[in-house]
């Protein structure tokens, strides 16, 4: 809620309210005190509501807490680190997606080995922003559309509700069409693209409901699509053997000799493909699975320890499968023509050999094309165990993505319906386009779909990153455990340059559609769009420490200077 002062004819912002606290702002002499940071307090949701006994007020997903076992005379627990495991492992399949693994064979193809650091930067830099994310959940007991739902007012929160939706919608097409090209593949063609996708919708459905017999068995379910993964891809790796000595230089020395506009290109695909916003609300979600005193700092403060780790662990696995990709399609298809292409199709007696024209043009592959060209090359057990582990991506990330979606619209809109209710609707939102293309689109005919679904994600960056520095950095909801220095500093930095990059791959993007008519809507999108983010970046330079943006300050010197005084207690630890 927005508080005005009024004097003289004049109005004045003096804060944000938020709505969902009880208690109303002190006031003297008629005129309210704020907050002075514009931000509420928030504690823990507690385990219980009327009327609905086994039911958090806000996400109602996890009805199961996993305890953690009691250590006292360790630093470090292998039985603490296994308790915690599992959050982790879930958020790094956002980093084996379909798009992921598009954006590797890709980087292969155009450009060798030379990218290879591009995709190790930007898994460190996604580990940091997923160590925010994990922070607070971990610290308020409370996911960042939860957070956000109280601490943005209704319009501003609305709207980052369906960005954040828009999110993602563009990523579940891509993960089930992914797996709707698995099925294409492992059928030879047999089973159409609107198959796979009606195929997936079912078993989506059925995988959703299997953390009824245990969250550690869900988990596990998780970890052993993750290991189809490494297992397929890793097989490929080595059938292919690539250059080690290329794969370690292009990894560790930043350079990229003889690269042009397509392989720049591909370098900020890269980054915009590792960095996924619904991922952010994902594990600030999933580390609530977790029993967790919050009110004991200890507990708290190794909770963050583990979790971190954890997620170390996740995605060095995740980026290793990633590098398997990359130099599967470095080594054997950097370089190769369509037409050489062409003559090793017909030579294998491969039933696709029209997708490659008999031209000296550079090969362009995607997720299809790759599978068909290592049948051609290293025979059909590729083709199938490329089209296994591309199933196993796509199945374990549609089930990610329809978690996130249900947190998500649990968060931001507050929702109590029963399970298959809220199921059955956020699936529904992402199947409903999806079925769409694969119905009048052709499963060799998808890279394009894919780019325009990649910049929409990239669009959407800013909703989740903006957020998640904000109220990691404001003591009023983070408590002993907000941001330091460095970290504001060194996250505004990350975040900056990552919405730089993926901004710029949206800008080319639009200007190669080369129609006026869509020049025209996308610069009144923009103009809305950056107002908003506008908005976004206010609140996060306030909570950064930069006092002279925050609008209270100017309505205390209207008010005779009278210093703000509404400061909501802070929740303090045990020890």
């Amino acid at each position: 809620m927005w508080h005005f002062l009024v004097e003289n004819g004049k109005c004045c912002l003096l804060g944000i309210y938020d709505v969902n606290d009880r208690k109303e702002p002190p006031q003297e002499n008629g005129i309210i005190q704020t907050t002075q940071d514009q931000h509420s307090s928030i504690s823990p949701p507690s385990s219980t509501v009327s009327g609905a006994p086994d039911d958090e007020p806000f996400s109602t997903y996890f009805e199961e807490k996993v305890p953690i076992p009691e250590d006292v005379t360790q630093m470090f627990s292998l039985r603490k680190l296994w308790a915690f495991t599992g959050p982790g492992f879930l958020m790094s399949i956002a980093y084996l997606d379909p798009g992921n693994i598009e954006s590797d064979l890709q980087s292969g193809a155009k450009a060798g080995f030379k990218l290879l650091w591009v995709l190790l930067g930007a898994t460190i830099i996604g580990l940091l922003l997923q160590r925010l994310a994990a922070r607070l959940g971990v610290v308020t007991g409370m996911h960042l559309a939860e957070v956000c739902n109280r601490q943005y007012p209704t319009v501003p929160r609305i709207i980052l509700w369906l960005m954040v939706e828009l999110a993602i919608i563009g990523s579940d097409m891509q993960e089930v069409i992914g797996c709707a090209i698995a099925f294409n593949l492992l059928s030879v063609g047999r089973i159409p693209l609107w198959g796979g996708v009606l195929i997936t919708i079912i078993d989506t459905f059925v995988f959703l409901f299997l953390d009824k017999y245990g969250l550690r068995k869900l988990e596990a379910f998780f970890g052993f699509l993750i290991t189809i993964m490494a297992v397929s891809f890793g097989y490929e790796y080595v059938m292919v053997r690539p250059d080690q000595g290329e794969l370690l230089k292009g990894m560790f020395l930043p350079h990229c000799e003889g690269c042009g506009p397509a392989q720049m290109e591909q370098a900020v695909g890269i980054v915009g493909a590792v960095i996924m916003p619904h991922n952010i609300y994902l594990h600030s979600a999933l580390v609530k699975s977790r029993s967790i005193d919050r009110g004991n700092k200890k507990e708290v403060k190794e909770a963050n320890k583990y979790y971190f780790i954890e997620s170390t662990i996740a995605l060095f696995i995740s980026f290793l499968i990633n590098v398997f990709v990359v130099a599967v399609f470095a080594e054997a298809f950097y370089e190769k023509t369509n037409i050489e292409v062409n003559a090793m199709c017909n030579a294998s007696d491969s039933p696709h050999t029209d997708l490659f024209p008999l031209d000296n043009s550079r090969l362009q592959v995607d997720i299809y094309k790759g599978g068909v060209v290592l049948g051609c090359f290293f025979g059909p057990v590729a083709l199938y165990i490329w089209a296994i582990g591309i199933l196993a991506a796509g199945q374990s990330s549609t089930m990610t993505g329809t978690y996130s979606g249900q947190f998500v619209m649990e968060g931001f809109l507050n929702l109590r319906w029963s399970r298959f209710a809220r199921v059955l609707l956020t699936r529904s939102i992402a199947i409903f386009p999806t079925l769409l293309v694969a119905v009048f689109q052709d499963v060799q005919h998808l890279t394009g779909m894919n780019d325009f679904l990649n910049v929409l994600q990239s669009m959407q960056l800013p909703f989740a990153l903006i957020p998640i520095l904000t109220f990691t950095s404001l003591t009023s909801i983070m408590n002993d455990f907000a941001n330091g220095l460095v970290w504001k500093i060194g996250g505004g930095v990350v975040i900056l340059v990552v919405c730089a990059i993926n901004m710029h791959f949206v800008v080319v993007y639009v200007t190669s559609l080369s129609s006026v008519a869509l020049y025209v809507l996308a610069g009144f999108l923009c103009i809305a769009y950056l107002c908003f983010v506008g908005y976004l970046v206010w609140h996060c330079l306030i909570a950064l420490g930069v006092s002279c943006l925050d609008v209270s300050c100017l309505a205390s010197r209207v008010s005779n200077n009278r210093p703000s005084v509404f400061i909501e207690e802070q929740p303090e630890y045990d020890t």
